[in-house]
């Protein structure tokens, strides 16, 4: 089983290199599920019900979020009415939607995704170690690959996610910081991890926004507007592949074969 999974879309520039990268990525590479991070499309914060359906039309299976997932109003009625838009499941209980999406990829495989959010240096939220222990139970037994994204600030927290997860979860991959890590490795129970997948934009901003305005900030420390940059637009990406006919780890998972980095550029 081959799955990609995408890192922050950044606005309208990450939406247009997925709707024309993505098809024929799919098509040459044999992919049988596509992930995505999006809560950054809607002009770099947040998303929207007519972006969400957009992104799904593309090709892409499940989008999950993080700590952008409210900043458009518009998101917390259609949320509920779409299982496979998710939210980090340690937000506070209550909070609309959900996030666990179990579904069924192209090969007819069972697969489980679920999105989780650190807590160092973002605002509080419920333990995401309990968080997934006590989602990862709700889940059959007949759902043999799962996949966890954890949108967390620090490498260390993500890196003490993906080992508290070997050997439960198929893949463990890092969103949130846009920037991607080369520590892509398969742990020693057969979990996928990488700490940060990195963002699908443009590259010549800094993190996705016009660098301008950024820097005057850091240096005068003043509230100013951000705008998603231009220039140097790049699909940041990477490929899991998975262990079919070997044994499964001790939770009864698929155990990942590879995982791999991807960077493409709009033509």
């Amino acid at each position: 089983m081959r799955v990609l999974f995408i890192g922050d879309i950044v606005g309208s520039p990450g939406r247009q290199i997925v709707r024309d990268r993505l098809g024929d990525l799919v098509e040459h590479q044999h992919i049988d599920l596509v992930i995505a991070n999006g809560e950054n499309s809607a002009s770099g914060f947040g998303i929207t019900p007519r972006i969400a359906e957009e992104l799904f039309q593309y090709g892409i299976a499940v989008i999950t979020g993080g700590n952008h997932s409210w900043d458009r109003k518009e998101i917390f009625d259609f949320m509920p009415h779409e299982p496979r838009l998710l939210r980090p499941a340690n937000f506070a209980e209550g909070n609309p939607g959900s996030g666990l999406y179990v579904g069924t990829a192209k090969n007819g495989v069972k697969y489980a995704v679920l999105n989780l959010q650190g807590r160092v240096f973002l605002p509080p939220n419920d333990d995401p170690f309990k968080k997934a222990d006590s989602e990862l139970e709700k889940l059959p037994s007949d759902v043999p690959f799962v996949l966890v994204d954890i949108h967390a600030e620090t490498t260390s927290e993500k890196i003490a996610f993906g080992w508290y997860l070997d050997g439960r979860a198929t893949a463990v991959v890092g969103t949130h910081t846009h920037v991607s890590t080369a520590d892509e490795r398969v742990l020693p129970e057969g979990t996928a991890y990488i700490t940060d997948v990195g963002m699908t934009g443009p590259q010549e901003g800094i993190i996705g926004m016009e660098r301008a305005a950024i820097i005057k900030k850091f240096i005068n420390g003043l509230p100013t507007r951000f705008e998603v940059a231009s220039g140097d637009i790049q699909m940041n990406a990477v490929m899991i592949e998975t262990d079919d006919a070997g044994p499964r780890n001790h939770a009864g998972r698929m155990r990942a074969k590879s995982i791999g980095r991807l960077r493409l550029r709009l033509d």
